[in-house]
């Protein structure tokens, strides 16, 4: 199949958000995604930036039944590991269903990676949902491992309310 991978810009946000739902949707989180394109379009395309993002786009005559050439993205971001330095962070990597098996998602991981470490980044850093075993099977295929059965991390957060209390000084 007849792809690109190429950085997202703030015109791919509309497409951008209708993935996120969709991610959301097959992941059965829907009701906990609050991002609106016009959050996007800020967040992503600023003078600072909290996030970046590439973009998989088949041409015309492969776009899907509703219309769309752009068919995945993954969003990524730098961070810090006091260990071993400089990290990427992916957030999302995501391929619509009718677009899976081709190797589009590799592709995206890959140039993610390709970005990392042109950043002088040492690692990617990703979650994956425990019963989401094609996506383990996935990522485990490419070389990742399970942070939490060989290191015994777990991901922690605090939002909302909670959040908010921790703020008080």
């Amino acid at each position: 199949m007849d792809y690109t991978i190429r950085a997202a810009n703030v015109e791919d946000c509309k497409d951008i958000a209708r993935m996120i739902m969709e991610l959301a949707e097959y992941e059965k989180v829907s009701e906990h995604v609050k991002i609106t394109q016009r959050d996007l379009e800020q967040d992503g395309f600023s003078k600072n930036p909290f996030f970046h993002g590439i973009i998989a786009e088949v041409p015309d005559q492969h776009k899907t039944k509703d219309g769309h050439t752009k068919i995945g993205y993954a969003l990524y971001f730098y961070a810090y590991s006091s260990w071993t330095g400089r990290a990427v962070y992916m957030e999302d990597l995501y391929v619509m269903p009718d677009f899976r098996g081709k190797g589009i998602g590799k592709a995206l991981m890959s140039k993610v990676a390709q970005l990392g470490m042109a950043a002088g980044c040492n690692q990617i850093n990703f979650t994956v949902l425990d019963w989401n075993k094609p996506s383990v099977d996935f990522y485990l295929s490419q070389g990742s491992y399970n942070i939490t059965t060989t290191q015994g991390y777990h991901l922690m957060r605090c939002e909302g309310e909670a959040l908010e209390r921790l703020a008080q000084p």
